[in-house]
């Protein structure tokens, strides 16, 4: 778990500049798109389309595009057809892997997917060779100079939260299932507790710590997946040291 955010931590920071901007752009309307396909375009009615649009507005994405984005989804406007695909894989390690991807040609990222494992020391696995080490979970994210242990066990632990744990003694994880999620953020915004970050998550079971060059090359492979234009999230059960990450952010 501690792996997870340490890492989404680091790559938030990453994502400042105008062309990781553009890129997360890119996927984040994919994601609009395909979440108003599948559920329609209302947010009220609509759980994963709300969650994907306080991810929209998070990175500021114009209310115009997000708008046009959404109606391709719902067939208003012509566009083109995202399917969803989870691919598996193992990294360094034997650290296990999962690619979430939105894509109009599976054959295409396959084979691009699994090119960029095969050059960074991981390689491909069969379907459902890594993903019962995952489940489902929300997940937010407190700094620990802004909030305490204390304020969010008050305000949190009545609207479904599962878990508080401090991590690195900077940043407080709270989970919970997905059905409560909405009513977890919910019950933060209302306290006036300010979360990092909030989004639906893959948690692994158990993880791998990596140290060294070991480490390195893990880091390298998940840039090269995170960079790839059809992937959405990636989710590995690597645990590596802070410092280590940052170093090579």
């Amino acid at each position: 778990m501690s792996g997870h955010s340490k890492w989404a931590t680091i790559k938030h920071k990453k994502a400042a500049t105008d062309a990781k901007r553009g890129k997360a752009f890119s996927k984040i309307i994919r994601e609009l798109t395909v979440a108003a396909k599948n559920g329609g375009g209302d947010e009220t009615m609509n759980a994963r389309l709300r969650v994907v649009v306080a991810k929209a507005k998070a990175i500021n994405l114009p209310s115009d595009t997000m708008k046009k984005a959404i109606m391709r989804g719902t067939g208003e406007l012509e566009g083109v057809d995202y399917q969803e695909k989870l691919y598996e894989g193992y990294g360094p390690g034997g650290v296990a892997i999962l690619i979430e991807c939105l894509t109009d040609n599976t054959n295409r990222t396959s084979g691009e997917l699994r090119h960029l494992l095969t050059r960074n020391n991981g390689r491909m696995g069969d379907p459902g060779s890594v993903s019962y080490l995952f489940t489902s979970k929300g997940l937010l994210t407190f700094s620990a100079e802004n909030t305490t242990e204390d304020q969010l066990m008050e305000t949190l632990l009545d609207a479904g939260v599962e878990d508080i744990t401090l991590v690195d003694d900077s940043i407080f994880e709270v989970t919970c299932e997905m059905d409560v999620f909405s009513d977890v953020k919910a019950a933060a915004e209302a306290a006036g507790l300010s979360y990092d970050s909030a989004e639906m998550i893959k948690l692994p079971s158990t993880t791998v710590n990596l140290e060294g060059d070991e480490a390195e090359r893990m880091i390298k492979l998940m840039e090269a997946l995170e960079d790839h234009d059809d992937t959405q999230q990636v989710y590995a059960n690597f645990d590596i040291a802070t410092d280590q990450m940052e170093a090579s952010a």
